[in-house]
């Protein structure tokens, strides 16, 4: 994404844009090749969906939210890819 901001941890990337239009919040996932293979990157897809879900009160209408998964995102617990993601959420709300 050219605008919004971005914030970068260790195994995933954030991206959050924010528009003045009335569209409903929306969020993205980017789930490469090199996290791993199509059983692992299905993973993590579901994960990161799901811990998402959690969080869609945090989030205004006209945001845009990008996930992009990094090598080693499958391989993390459940708490520390929530942590993660909050912490990455945190910095580009900011």
């Amino acid at each position: 994404m050219k605008l919004g901001r971005k914030a970068v941890t260790d195994h995933m990337v954030v991206y959050l844009n924010k528009t003045n239009e009335s569209k409903p919040f929306m969020f993205g996932l980017v789930v490469g090749k090199t996290v791993g293979n199509a059983v692992e990157r299905n993973l993590v897809k579901r994960r990161a969906r799901a811990a998402i879900q959690i969080r869609l009160e945090n989030f205004e209408p006209g945001q845009t939210l990008v996930v992009r998964a990094l090598p080693g995102l499958g391989k993390i617990s459940w708490d520390d890819l929530c942590e993660e993601l909050d912490h990455n959420i945190a910095r580009v709300k900011n």
